[in-house]
């Protein structure tokens, strides 16, 4: 790369000039943020890649060879893949929790670091799409989604809503995120005007996105273990265990690895917006188990095959009840007293732990799958991924690890150096030093 576009360690690029060249220079001194640093950074993103390159072999195969390399049948038409596409929308959605306290109340502890809540729903938005691609059979006929050149079918399809939330989130946290740290690059202070009214947008396009994806289960008539009133609360109140969770482990890995000051109020806020969320997400389970088991219904077959096996069919029988282990242990973990002060981080790192296990289970396969068995037709054909979809998905998660990991390294030196009075040659010497 030209020196004019990159900028070597020890030669860090005036931002002065005209804004083409300015931005130009952003992008260069960003590429060689995002490609420089340790050997255990180096570790880790080949660790990454290696997982990556073994999913898109597999995926290569799966459109070579067709759907067929899948267990999915026409009884079971959604598997592992939209599984984990549920999940990952509340993942992008509870990103939202650093942004609420830090502009709705106002925390400046927060504000410092709300921006790894917006780079965590980036990551998460893209991996959601990268999990929809490989569940189209026919990737290449994803132009019909396109407005204008294929059949959008928008505002009756569902589906077309939830092209547009997803979208549409993912452009508001690139804008949100490249304007705060192309200014940072500059040295100026970021001008309100041009990021808080998206950022307040952001929050309630959280919400809206798992909403949808909630009506998109909900609204199907001839699946009944989906037709709750109580699908949308639940979908977001297990979102704000999930994206907190995350959030808290990569705040305290930060804080072990990096410079970065004042991340032990966020890591309290976060841990106390978890203590809440967990047991409201428990709650709202033990009411649709009551309402499943005691007042009956035509959802009660999928609920006695989800929890105790149905006619000697248990296949998820045993992720059933380690989610709701890891669930209850992670409650539990969370209401020891004095988690959230800094002395107790290791128990901390395991609570959230099981709490991200206990929730991926839930709303994966405890929540896809058993929507299809029974089947419309009450024939009970069981669903188990195959190897080439657990190695599509671990591909795709590891893509999803490897842009957070990039987006973080290009957002360090303003998490280092927070505030507007730093220049801009301050901030990219301390990355440089501390990557």
């Amino acid at each position: 790369m030209s020196t004019s576009t990159a900028a070597p360690p020890n030669q860090v690029p005036s931002p002065s000039g005209p804004t083409r060249l300015s931005y130009l220079r952003f992008l260069g001194w960003s590429l060689w943020l995002a490609t420089e640093g340790s050997l255990a950074f180096y570790a880790w993103m080949t660790v990454l890649t290696a997982v990556f390159l073994v999913g898109a072999n597999a995926w290569a195969n799966q459109v070579a060879h067709g759907m067929i390399v899948t267990h999915m049948t026409d009884h079971v038409s959604w598997g592992l893949y939209i599984a984990n596409f549920t999940f990952i929308v509340g993942l992008a959605a509870g990103g939202v929790m650093m942004v609420i306290p830090a502009y709705v109340y106002n925390d400046r502890k927060m504000h410092d670091v709300v921006i790894i809540g917006e780079l965590l729903a980036i990551a998460a938005i893209v991996m959601c799409l990268m999990f929809v691609l490989a569940d189209l059979g026919r990737p290449e006929r994803a132009w019909h989604l396109i407005p204008g050149i294929g059949k959008f079918n928008f505002p009756i399809s569902m589906l077309t809503w939830d092209v547009i939330v997803l979208n549409g989130y993912l452009l508001l946290n690139l804008h949100i995120c490249g304007y705060l740290m192309y200014t940072r690059f500059l040295g100026r202070q970021p001008n309100p005007a041009w990021y808080v009214p998206f950022v307040m947008l952001s929050i309630a396009w959280a919400i809206s996105i798992h909403t949808v994806t909630a009506f998109l289960y909900c609204g199907l008539g001839g699946r009944p273990f989906w037709n709750s009133a109580l699908l949308a609360p639940r979908f977001l109140a297990s979102a704000f265990v999930s994206g907190p969770a995350f959030l808290i482990v990569a705040l305290l890995l930060l804080q072990r690895t990096t410079p970065i000051r004042q991340l032990d109020g966020p890591i309290r806020t976060l841990t106390r917006i978890v203590q809440v969320t967990i047991l409201v997400n428990l709650l709202m389970l033990v009411s649709e188990l009551f309402t499943l088991f005691y007042a009956g219904g035509s959802h009660a077959s999928a609920g006695w095959y989800l929890f105790f096996g149905l006619d000697g069919h248990r296949a998820l029988v045993p992720w059933t009840w380690t989610s709701v282990a890891c669930n209850v242990v992670a409650a539990v973990l969370f209401l020891k007293p004095g988690l959230a002060n800094g002395r107790h981080n290791r128990l901390l790192a395991l609570a959230c732990a099981l709490a991200f296990a206990g929730i991926w289970i839930e709303k994966g396969m405890g929540l896809i799958i058993p929507g299809f068995v029974p089947s419309t037709l009450h024939e009970i054909v069981e669903y188990t991924p195959s190897l080439t979809e657990w190695r599509i998905t671990a591909g795709i998660w590891a893509a999803g690890l490897m842009v957070f990991t990039i987006a973080l390294k290009t957002a360090l030196p303003t998490l280092i150096h927070p505030h507007p009075e730093d220049s801009s040659a301050q901030v990219r010497t301390a990355s440089a030093n501390g990557s």
